[in-house]
């Protein structure tokens, strides 16, 4: 089994790994593969597994990159998942392998990716990437790290934008910032707005349309990000029954 660039001419019919498994979940990954459309011309680069599973890396110029980051000249992971029966196999070590011998031809000054101090949902795992040589740029509330590789002796050193290092909005209530860069923030984040509104509470939704937004967005993972009361919440993209635990535990039930 080798590795499959999708790109316009075979997105259609290839399975873009991380999409919902069920029929619900068509509208989202139709979401997700118009957002990829969209990037391949920004220099999007999205590689798996010739093999229907969870195994791939998705990573785009940083100048292009839907991320409140400052790294010129590098590239960025947005997403990289080995996962399932896939594991301790060699394809993570085979994809960022590729996404590093790219970034050498393109003479980048290196990769940069966002993670954690420990390892959270749906951020890379940051053992495994400062294993390989990747360092922590910068930090930002509550607990994400910019980690950057280094690929010549005198690579700057990205940085998160001051927009996004501290984890606060002005605005109260509930607020969810999301875009179609996962292919479950489309089903998940207007249901959360329903649910809470069912039971008479405010949710705010704020869907990320542009690179503009994006790059000056409130968190550094603009994929999915919950704030309440001014407060980073979480980026975890919640399930009805985690939203509904939530809400219980802080008395907005009815």
């Amino acid at each position: 089994m080798g590795l499959l660039t999708v790109n316009m001419e075979n997105i259609e019919k290839e399975h873009i790994c991380c999409a919902i498994a069920d029929k619900k979940g068509e509208t989202c990954v139709s979401s997700k593969k118009a957002w990829l459309k969209e990037r391949f011309a920004d220099g999007l680069v999205f590689r798996k597994l010739n093999e229907r599973g969870k195994v791939f890396i998705e990573y785009i110029p940083a100048e292009k990159a839907w991320y409140p980051i400052e790294a010129p000249n590098y590239l960025h992971i947005n997403c990289f998942w080995v996962s399932g029966k896939f594991k301790g196999q060699g394809y993570a070590n085979q994809l960022l392998e590729s996404c590093i011998e790219d970034a050498k031809e393109r003479n980048m000054d290196g990769i940069t990716v966002l993670s954690s101090g420990k390892k959270m949902p749906f951020l890379s795992d940051p053992k495994y990437l400062k294993y390989k040589g990747f360092l922590t740029a910068d930090t930002a509330a509550p607990y994400f790290e910019l980690l950057y590789l280094p690929l010549k002796e005198n690579s700057p050193v990205p940085k998160f934008k001051e927009c996004a290092k501290k984890g606060e909005i002005e605005e109260q209530g509930m607020v969810l910032y999301y875009t179609n860069q996962c292919p479950h923030t489309d089903k998940y984040a207007p249901l959360l707005q329903k649910i809470a509104s069912q039971h008479g509470a405010e949710f705010k939704l704020y869907k990320i349309e542009t690179t503009q937004q994006a790059q000056n967005a409130p968190s550094p993972f603009t994929t999915y990000s919950f704030f309440n009361e001014g407060k980073f919440v979480t980026n975890e993209i919640l399930s009805e029954a985690k939203f509904l635990k939530y809400l219980s535990y802080h008395g907005m039930l009815q």
